[in-house]
């Protein structure tokens, strides 16, 4: 089955209310589970963890709904699906795995060769 520019963008926006729903609950948990004081030094480190835990999921949750932003904003624009490296076609196949995507799989795989 072909996958369409049209079903991109609503997969996009469903993605979209799913990181928010995520990270509206994480930023919660994050906020009402803060280190207090415990009687255990086991239960203070245990704390602790879950603490940064929720943290670093949350600045994924917020990386990720930044790239499905940027990607809708390429809609708007009329961009999107063109790479942000050498301007051509992403091709569709990409898209479909990866809507977010900024560039084509050769531009990609080059940026990634240079880290």
């Amino acid at each position: 089955m072909t996958v369409t520019y049209d079903a991109l963008h609503q997969q996009l926006l469903e993605k979209q209310q799913h990181l928010q729903g995520q990270l509206e609950d994480t930023e919660s948990a994050v906020r009402e589970e803060g280190v207090g004081y415990s009687n255990h030094m086991a239960d203070a480190g245990t704390e602790v963890f879950e603490q940064a835990r929720d943290v670093s999921v949350a600045r994924q949750l917020k990386r990720s709904l930044s790239d499905v932003h940027h990607a809708l904003s390429k809609f708007k624009d009329g961009t999107f699906g063109i790479c942000e490296g050498c301007g051509s076609i992403i091709e569709l196949a990409r898209l479909e795995a990866l809507p977010s995507a900024r560039m084509c799989l050769e531009c990609q795989s080059h940026r990634e060769g240079k880290r």
